[in-house]
């Protein structure tokens, strides 16, 4: 058995029991790769968790990761699907969505991803693995081939479910408990969407409405000012540690983010250090509808929208519940139409 499931924190393991009700045996190999292990000094809220800005629990990117391919695993049974789904963050950055905002990808936020393949390829024990199990590469570096695993937004698959599911349970806010957690989840079945594409989608529309409903807060949370300077002042951060040859972009993908946070904290140059720890102690940030100087100050305007439209089954018919509910309809413009004012900042000068 794998050591991670040994340690694991009593509450994500019940979570994971409720995903699925077997960890498949082929997954504990790949798992305790290093590749693997080393999303497991990664937190999934993109740095905010290190902030007294945030009340926020600590839910890692390998967890995510684990919990994604039990997910895919629960619905399809499928190994490959599974390892896909296992797979779809091991490119992933210390410090996940930030390093899309020092790469100047606000929008899509999909900057990363095309190092999976390399990063599989060079993993000897992956590589070794996969051909164990027969499977080839191209079958599982690339997890939006499988409709069940990833989609489109603003359809449900696994990933997008999964981080609404745990980002509810206090990853970013506490919006729901473990029971909640099972209503939805025991809810959810494989579905034909209007494509003709297999898709994730509810049995039934109070079940529905109340996923959506935790969805629209978690929306605008993914998106609230805090957020978009905390992603903005961690890419800015690394940038000038970058810039001064302290971090360099290898560091970002070896390094667990404690160990830069360390790196930060006690770097002698310019007032780097002295800003990061302000940050890290803030408990409020400022809005503007003007930009304030001698600030560090922060405009994002387009920025990606994170919401989901489900599918659900309404007189023996999939259809979207934003077509069958008012209540659904009323929570997804909300997420959608979530504005903040046009600059956020700190009383520090970056």
């Amino acid at each position: 058995m794998s050591n991670y499931f040994e340690t694991l924190n009593p509450k994500i393991k019940e979570y994971f029991n409720i995903l699925s009700d077997e960890i498949p045996e082929f997954l504990y190999d790949y798992i305790d790769t290093p590749e693997m292990q080393k999303q497991s000094g990664i937190n999934v809220a993109c740095g905010i968790y290190y902030s007294k800005l945030y009340d926020v629990t600590w839910f890692s990117s390998l967890d995510h990761s684990i919990a994604v391919a039990l997910i895919i695993w629960n619905f399809t049974k499928d190994k490959k699907q599974t390892l896909a789904g296992l797979f779809h963050d091991i490119a992933t950055p210390s410090f996940k969505h930030c390093i899309d905002f020092l790469n100047k990808d606000y929008e899509k936020q999909e900057s990363t991803e095309e190092l999976t393949t390399e990063i599989l390829k060079k993993s000897k024990k992956i590589m070794k693995l996969l051909e164990r199990d027969n499977i080839k590469l191209e079958e599982i570096d690339n997890y939006h081939i499988y409709p069940i695993a990833d989609n489109e937004t603003p359809r449900l698959a696994s990933d997008r479910l999964e981080y609404t599911l745990s980002n509810g349970l206090g990853t970013v806010a506490k919006i729901w408990d473990l029971e909640d957690v099972k209503e939805i989840y025991d809810n959810i079945e494989v579905q034909k969407n209007e494509d003709g594409l297999l898709e994730l989608g509810f049995k039934d529309k109070k079940i529905a409405e109340k996923f959506v409903h935790a969805m629209s807060k978690l929306s605008s949370l993914y998106i609230r000012p805090e957020t978009k300077f905390s992603m903005q002042f961690i890419a800015d951060s690394l940038k000038k540690m970058s810039e001064k040859n302290l971090i360099s972009i290898k560091d970002l993908y070896n390094l667990s983010e404690k160990e830069i946070i360390n790196k930060i904290e006690n770097c002698k140059l310019g007032n780097i250090s002295k800003c990061f720890k302000l940050w890290e102690n803030a408990t409020n940030v400022y809005e503007s509808d003007e930009k304030v100087n001698n600030k560090y100050c922060v405009n994002i305007d387009k920025i990606k929208i994170r919401y989901i439209n489900p599918l659900v089954k309404n007189n023996g018919k999939y259809v979207r519940i934003k077509d069958v509910s008012n209540e659904a309809k009323n929570d997804i413009e909300k997420a959608l139409n979530f504005k903040t004012k046009k600059y956020v900042y700190m009383n520090f000068d970056f």
